[in-house]
Order: C-alpha cells, then structure tokens, then sequence
C-alpha cells in the first residue's frame, strides 16, 4: 500500500494574543495533491492557521511542516513554495491585470521569456485576455480574484492557501474559482480552503476539519462528518396507499406521508442501512417506486458541532 506524502503537518499547534487563545494546539495533517477545508465560525483561528502556515505569523508552540520545510527556521523555503489568497484582493487597482501579473513575476524572480509565457497562460485560463491591457480598477468582483488568483499562481506553487476565496462573489463567479481550483489539484496542487461556504466545502473538499474556540473538534471526509450527528433517513415513494400502508408496518419507526405517498425512515446514511431497508422491502415483497438517501448538509454538521455560535476573529 503507498502511503500519502503529506504537504502540512502540524503538531501541537499554538497561538495567542494577549489573553486570547487563538489555537490552542490542533493538529494538522493534508496530503500532497488534497482539498482541506478548515471551516469554524469567526473567532475560531482560521485566518491564524494560514497566517502561521504561511510564514505569516510566528507560532508560540508546536512543530509544524509545509512540503518538508519549517514555516519558522526556513520561511524563505516555504515561500518559493506556496501561494496565498487571502480574504482581501492583493489586486494593485492602478494597475492593468498584465501589468499586476508582470509584477508578481518579477518578485518571482521570473526571466522576461518565462514571464511573458506564465503571464498569457494564466490570463488565458482564468478568462481574463480581453480585460489584460485594462486598469484592474474597472474589473468586477469576480474578476478582480480571479485575477487574485492568477498572481498566485504565477510562480508555481505546490501549497497553495485560500483564506475565504469566494467572499462577495456572485454564484457564477463562485463556481469559476471553483472550476480552477478543481484544475489546480487534478495537477497535484495541494489546496488549504478556508470558508464560511459550507456548500464550497462539501463541492470541493478531499477532508474537512472543524475548528471552533481554537480547538479541533471534528475531522473527516465531509461523508463521515454529515454522519457525526443524527437526522439521516431513507425516503421511500409508493404508487398507492396500500403500497405505503404495508411499508409503514415493515418499518414502524418511519414518518408516513399519505398525500405524497413516502415514508420517511431514520437512517444513518449510510449505504448498509440503505441496503438493510431495501433488503426488508425485498423480503415482505413490498414494492416500491423512488427511494432516495437523505443526510444532514454540512451547514447542520456546522452548526451542531459549535453550538452555532458566532464570536470574534482574534486576528
């Protein structure tokens, strides 16, 4: 079995400011070529971890590792290989979106041929060639971090971190950012997404960790999670009431819906218990016309686990 090189490691992770506690020693593990999500309300740490990941921010305990180097003794090293996007554009708005795209090759350290090839590549991908020679002041929201976006990627990095990437963006210009981060990681681009888009999680990540308070308190595929806490079910639809009226006596545990003609019954969502219900239906040859698989959404899991409350975002 080949086991998976990890691109973060973190071990008792800390930070505080003044009296705050802002991580208060998580853990921290993401695969090369991986989507981690790390969702939990404002106050949570979220924009610390990056910060701190992301040499940012010095950390006041814990061992930590991004693609093998220490974000503390070897900042220079983690910096030629990781990208950031943060919650606010780096944008320079007097700047047309080429001219913002030369700059960040410069401080690249990029040769001019090499520059310009990244630069039309990158304008190309993220739908931007048309706007290029224009001031970056006159894009829109969407293109303005798409352009964002761009600049991050224009040294090629292996790491890259999304600090609330799609904050204020319509839907389409959503689901374009999240159309290129699905390229990114089908090329081995290791993604570290933070959200407070709980659609944007469940769509895009490999793993999703809760932080809340700055503490860890769940982690798992966003499958594993829905199923942490209860209000899955299996929704079977009949043709007839004598359908349903056999099917609510199988299962006396079921919500019966005689206008609709479903049955509602309290599963985990997992496959084994779908398959334990089609295997009684089976058996008391009971036959029916739809059935679906119903779990909680992540914003339930979210919610759940923090207790839905809301603080303040340390820093």
């Amino acid at each position: 079995m080949t086991i998976a090189t990890a691109a973060i490691e973190a071990t008792g992770l800390r930070k505080s400011f003044g009296d705050t506690v802002a991580l208060d020693g998580i853990d921290l593990r993401v695969d090369v070529g991986q989507v981690f999500a790390l969702l939990g309300p404002n106050g949570a740490g979220k924009t610390t971890a990056v910060h701190i990941l992301s040499t940012l921010l010095d950390a006041d305990a814990g061992e930590l590792r991004v693609d093998g180097h220490d974000p503390t003794r070897e900042g220079d090293a983690v910096r030629r290989v990781i990208g950031v996007t943060g919650q606010f554009s780096a944008v320079d708005s007097l700047l047309t979106g080429e001219e913002n795209l030369m700059l960040m090759a410069d401080l690249c350290h990029l040769d001019r041929a090499e520059a310009r090839r990244r630069i039309a590549e990158l304008l190309d991908r993220f739908e931007l060639v048309d706007a290029a020679s224009r001031p970056a002041a006159t894009y829109s929201g969407g293109m303005r971090r798409r352009l964002d976006l761009a600049m991050t990627l224009v040294g090629e990095p292996k790491v890259i971190f999304l600090d609330e990437p799609t904050t204020g963006l319509d839907p389409r210009s959503r689901r374009t950012v999240w159309r290129i981060v699905r390229e990114l990681v089908s090329r081995g681009v290791t993604i570290f997404l933070t959200t407070h888009y709980l659609e944007e999680a469940d769509e895009l990540a490999t793993r999703v960790a809760v932080l809340d308070r700055g503490r860890l308190i769940a982690e798992g595929t966003p499958d594993e999670l829905k199923r942490l806490i209860p209000g899955g079910s299996v929704r079977l639809g009949f043709a007839d009431t004598e359908g349903l009226g056999a099917a609510a006596a199988t299962f006396t545990a079921g919500t019966r819906d005689d206008d609709a003609l479903t049955l509602q019954i309290p599963s985990d969502g997992g496959i084994d218990s779908l398959r334990d219900v089609l295997d009684r239906l089976d058996e008391a040859s009971i036959k029916v016309e739809r059935v679906s698989l119903h779990t909680p959404d992540l914003d339930e899991v979210f919610l759940t686990l923090t207790d839905g409350e809301d603080g303040k975002e340390p820093r």
